[in-house]
């Protein structure tokens, strides 16, 4: 009864203040962003989004500035020498062979420096001047109302949210005095005079692209801008006000011609709903989406960066849209194109980016990723037919929007494992939804596909070891003919182990018998993976893990996949503790943000919370702006890393986020762990529906150190099997059939059963 009062309240006061005031109701949470002023730079902007249309709210100059940018804005002409004879992994290996490797280096490697696309391209800008009304006196960003907010000491207000769900962002004034209109700022295509840069993470100049400049026009309060960009392909963005007394709203949209939709007709629809309803509509979306999981921790630094991380999440995925590149949303506003041509890098930053999604319980936010891989199957096959010459199929490790190879080190841009660690997210999906569907239609198949591949690029030698004729590490050795290694990497070698056993696994589930019993002796053929005489993985047999390296390419079978665990008794705690220990004793000296979130993740499985606690406090202190975006490099000056550039990509911020889930739940063996690796000094801390594998949703409370309260939610039915120190099962209520075997409780559940263990 009380919760339905305070909705009601809420309600109320919601109808009130967007019916009167032009302005929209905001719920303060303890990890909002707060600034005393806008921000100065692009990167360190006020972050909306909705994963089609984002914008960065910062000022320039004298104007407060949205940059908008939206997913599909893509230069996609073809990469120059990807066709012909030479354009086979057969002739890549003649080359490795005769160790003549510079034409190789010219063919796939140097267009990606060279040529400024394929490339994600920035939108425009809606700038409003400040010099009548001057800078605000303080920025914040309402997380739960995904709402920027500005206020300035005499009164006015100035509010802006990206609608969760329609292609538009709103903007209202209020108690604005001043005379004050937008207008949109243009990226200049056709400068005169280029910087002649072709590094790509510093970002190549706009005008290299070749464009005629767009056009800008205004028709009332209307202002259309129009750019043409390569080939047929154009995008607009329309911006529509009106003024009101003291108030000022309006609307802007960003469409392309890839979408179908046209700006001036998303703007007019908008302003037709109105504010109210729009906001309405965008706060149903996100209480929805908060209310999936939550977590509290006693750790301030970690509970703000974490639920920032979830924010941005939500605001770069989606169930239909393409896949979080390495910004999202948010292309550089800087006259360049952004870091790394702002594309799909498949050899780790996409995979890591959706790493929350699974024990966060945002499994429909993720299938934007999956979706995306799934319907782009036929690209993916055909790039394998071309350049691998085989069946099945494989990913480029550097990919387009439209899922073409883009080049560049080709050891890893075009790796030969890189499906294979794609399909570990269609593996994941099904282990924790426990989606007979999805395992039947898509699961199993994208599997199959990738592993028919790797059967025919793979070869067997006189002894029967299955292997490949060079192997790569990510990114061992950069871009030189050493990164070839001679004999198998771990990394390589991890992903091929997954693959077989995952498909082995998935056809026996679905009784395919005879296919199970071929992926399975297919995976025997592998060789063991190679570890030194401390027991630490190596990156290759002779090749010890001897130099810091912010990719941990070599440890993949302890994280992400799993293929050694913990739980696998002492031996493989040996080589966990070992690899961890290396990593530590050769340190961070080349470590970028990424590498402190995944190392988090590590030490997470390895039950060691304040190692995992250090790591992303280091992260989120070291290695992330204002705004809490990830850089790459050590920001802080107190020596984390000797990167101290600043590209910003996401990839790290989401998997920090992953690095607190694997604090407080794992259940990656089939056991369920609640709090396995927690500082010991979290006495008070406790998490609500995460979601372990076999569709089970558990929410967990510890309080003064002792266990008390956990609920689990059988969304699928099956056994439960959770993993419960003496002292808690003795508190468990049990049932006659519950079955404990050591400390584990097995119980049989049925769907949509909730079960109370702690209950008294």
């Amino acid at each position: 009864m009380k919760r339905k009062a305070t909705l009601l309240i809420i309600c109320c006061l919601f109808m009130i203040g967007c019916h009167t005031y032009d302005s929209c109701p905001v719920t303060p949470t303890r990890s909002d962003l707060t600034f005393s002023g806008l921000a100065r730079s692009w990167d360190e902007g006020v972050p909306l989004g909705n994963a089609t249309v984002g914008v960065l709210v910062w000022k320039r100059d004298s104007s407060l500035r949205f940059s908008l940018d939206r997913t599909d804005l893509w230069d996609l002409r073809p990469v120059n020498g990807f066709s012909g004879e030479d354009y086979r992994f057969a002739w890549v290996k003649e080359q490795i062979r005769k160790k003549d490797y510079l034409p190789v280096q010219k063919k796939l490697d140097w267009p990606y420096d060279r040529d400024p696309a394929p490339s994600k391209i920035p939108g425009a800008s809606i700038e409003f001047s400040l010099s009548k009304i001057g800078s605000p006196s303080e920025v914040k960003l309402y997380l739960h109302n995904a709402l920027c907010q500005a206020t300035w000491k005499d009164g006015t207000q100035m509010q802006t949210f990206v609608h969760a769900t329609e292609p538009v962002g709103w903007f209202v004034f209020k108690n604005l005095k001043a005379d004050v209109e937008p207008s949109i700022i243009t990226p200049i295509y056709n400068k005169t005079k280029e910087d002649g840069s072709t590094d790509p993470v510093s970002g190549q100049d706009l005008h290299r692209l070749g464009y005629d400049q767009g056009k800008v026009s205004r028709e009332g309060n209307q202002i259309i801008y129009r750019q043409k960009g390569f080939g047929d392909f154009f995008y607009e963005v329309v911006v529509r006000w009106e003024r009101k007394g003291t108030t000022l709203y309006g609307t802007w949209s960003v469409t392309s011609s890839s979408s179908g939709d046209k700006a001036a007709d998303e703007v007019q629809e908008a302003m037709k709903r109105g504010l109210k309803n729009d906001y309405h509509a965008h706060t149903d979306y996100w209480n929805h989406y908060w209310a999936q999981s939550s977590i509290l921790l006693p750790d301030s630094i970690l509970q703000k960066q974490y639920e920032n991380e979830m924010y941005k999440f939500a605001s770069a995925t989606r169930e239909n849209s393409s896949p979080i590149s390495l910004q999202a949303v948010w292309t550089a506003d800087n006259g360049k194109l952004p870091p790394w041509k702002g594309d799909y890098h498949h050899d780790l930053n996409t995979q890591l980016s959706y790493w929350p999604t699974y024990i966060g319980n945002h499994l429909t936010e993720g299938m934007g990723y999956l979706n995306t891989l799934w319907n782009q199957r036929d690209t993916y096959k055909r790039y394998t037919r071309q350049y691998f010459e085989t069946d099945g199929m494989n990913v480029p490790g550097v990919a387009s929007l439209n899922g073409e190879p883009m080049g560049g080190w080709i050891q890893y841009a075009m790796s030969q494992t890189v499906g294979a660690w794609l399909a570990q997210h269609f593996y994941l999906h099904w282990k924790y939804s426990a989606d007979r569907t999805f395992l039947k239609e898509r699961a199993y198949p994208f599997l199959k596909e990738v592993a028919v591949y790797m059967e025919q690029n793979s070869i067997v030698d006189v002894k029967g070891v299955r292997k490949l004729e060079f192997s790569s590490s990510p990114e061992i050795f950069d871009n030189s003919l050493q990164a070839w290694f001679q004999t198998m990497t771990n990394y390589d070698l991890s992903l091929m182990h997954f693959l077989f056993q995952a498909t082995s696994e998935l056809a026996a589930e679905l009784n395919l018998k005879e296919e199970s019993a071929h992926w399975d002796a297919i995976k025997r053929q592998l060789p063991d993976l190679n570890v030194d005489k401390e027991g630490s993985l190596t990156f290759a047999e002779g090749y010890p893990y001897h130099a810091s390296h912010r990719h941990f390419s070599h440890a993949m079978a302890i994280h992400p996949l799993g293929l050694i665990d913990w739980s696998d008794g002492e031996e493989s705690q040996r080589i966990i503790c070992a690899t961890l220990k290396k990593l530590e004793d050769y340190g961070p000296d080349y470590w970028t943000g990424y590498s402190y979130s995944w190392f988090a993740n590590m030490k997470a499985r390895a039950f060691d919370g304040e190692g995992a606690a250090e790591a992303l406090r280091t992260f989120a202190q070291c290695f992330c702006l204002k705004n809490t975006f990830h850089v790459n490099g050590d920001q802080s000056g107190t020596g984390k890393s000797k990167f101290t550039y600043r590209p910003f990509t996401l990839e790290g911020n989401f998997a920090f986020a992953s690095g607190v889930q694997e604090m407080l739940l794992q259940s990656h063996t089939g056991v369920i762990h609640v709090f396995p690796a927690i500082p010991r000094s979290w006495k008070n801390v406790s998490f609500e529906n995460l979601r372990a594998m076999g569709a089970f949703l558990i929410s967990a409370e510890k309080r003064d150190g002792e266990l008390v309260r956990l609920r689990i939610l059988s969304e699928k039915g099956g056994t439960l099997k959770i993993a419960l120190p003496q002292d808690v099962l003795e508190k468990v209520k049990l049932h006659p059939n519950y079955v404990v075997e050591g400390h584990q409780l097995l119980i049989e559940t049925t769907p949509g059963q909730t079960i109370d263990l702690m209950a008294k």
